[in-house]
C-alpha cells in the first residue's frame, strides 16, 4: 500500500525494517493485544501498553499511531496465519471442504480468543474497525477467498454463479459460528463443537437441497441482501 508520493503505508510499521526493529515491534504488538484481552478495548490506551512494555510512548507510537493499528494488525495476522493452513484443504465436496475451511479458522483463532472476545463488539458493531468496515476489506477478501474456494473448486460444486453466491454466504456463516465461539460459555466450548457436529449431520441435506430450483433461487436472493446489507452492495475482491 502507498500513498501518492510513493511512501509506504504499510499497517502498523514504521519504515525501514530490521532485526531489531521487527522484534521491537512484535513485543509491542503483543503485549498491547494481551492488554486488550485483560482490559477490554475501549479501557485500553496507548499509554497503557507503553508502561506495560517499558518503552516510551514516542517509540510505540512509531510503530502503532493507534489502537486501531493495533487491530488491523491483529486481522492482518489472523487472516494470513488461516489462508496458510486453508491452502491444504482437501479436494472433496463442498461441504466437506466447507467444514474443513470452518475448523481450519477456528484453529487460527484459538490463542487469540481472549482477546477476539475482547474486540467482538468492535468487529460486531464499529463503522471503522467491525469485520465490514472498510479499512477491514484486506483481510475480509483473504478470508472469505477460501470459502469461495471450498465450493468453486469442489468436485460437486454447482454452476459458477451460484457458486460464487453460496461461498459468500458460507463465509458469512462462518463469522456466526466465530460468534457464537466466542460468547460459547461451555467448559472448553464444547457446545461450538456440538454445533459443528450437527452442521456435519445436516450438509448432506443442504446438498440435495441445492438442486431444487426455489432453494437455488434462495441462495442467490440472500447473496444479493447480504452484499446490499453488509457489503454496501458491492460485490467483494477475491
Amino acid at each position: 500500500m502507498f500513498t501518492k508520493n510513493g511512501k509506504s503505508t504499510k499497517r502498523g510499521r514504521p519504515p525501514g525494517r530490521t532485526v531489531e526493529g521487527e522484534a521491537t515491534r512484535r513485543r509491542l504488538y503483543e503485549t498491547a493485544i494481551r492488554l486488550i484481552g485483560e482490559q477490554g478495548y475501549e479501557a485500553t490506551t496507548l499509554r497503557d501498553v507503553a508502561k506495560r512494555a517499558g518503552v516510551s510512548a514516542g517509540l510505540l507510537y512509531r510503530y502503532f499511531p493507534s489502537k486501531r493499528s493495533v487491530v488491523l494488525a491483529l486481522y492482518d495476522e489472523l487472516s494470513d496465519a488461516f489462508a496458510k493452513e486453508a491452502a491444504g484443504m482437501p479436494v472433496g465436496k463442498w461441504r466437506d471442504r466447507f467444514l474443513y475451511a470452518l475448523e481450519t479458522s477456528l484453529r487460527a483463532l484459538g490463542p487469540h480468543r481472549v482477546t477476539l472476545r475482547a474486540l467482538a463488539p468492535v468487529m460486531v458493531g464499529d463503522a471503522d474497525e467491525g469485520v465490514f468496515a472498510q479499512s477491514t476489506a484486506f483481510s475480509r477478501t483473504r478470508v472469505q477467498a477460501i470459502f469461495r474456494t471450498a465450493v468453486i473448486d469442489a468436485n460437486d460444486a454447482p454452476s459458477q454463479k451460484l457458486a460464487e453466491a453460496l461461498g459468500r454466504l458460507l463465509y458469512l456463516m462462518h463469522l456466526g459460528v466465530i460468534l457464537w465461539w466466542l460468547l460459547d460459555k461451555s467448559p472448553g466450548q464444547r457446545a461450538t463443537q456440538g454445533l459443528l457436529s450437527l452442521w456435519r449431520r445436516m450438509l448432506p441435506s443442504a446438498t440435495l437441497a441445492l438442486r431444487l430450483p426455489v432453494v437455488r433461487g434462495a441462495v442467490q436472493t440472500a447473496d444479493m441482501l447480504f452484499g446490499e446489507a453488509l457489503l454496501d452492495g458491492l460485490e467483494p475482491e477475491v
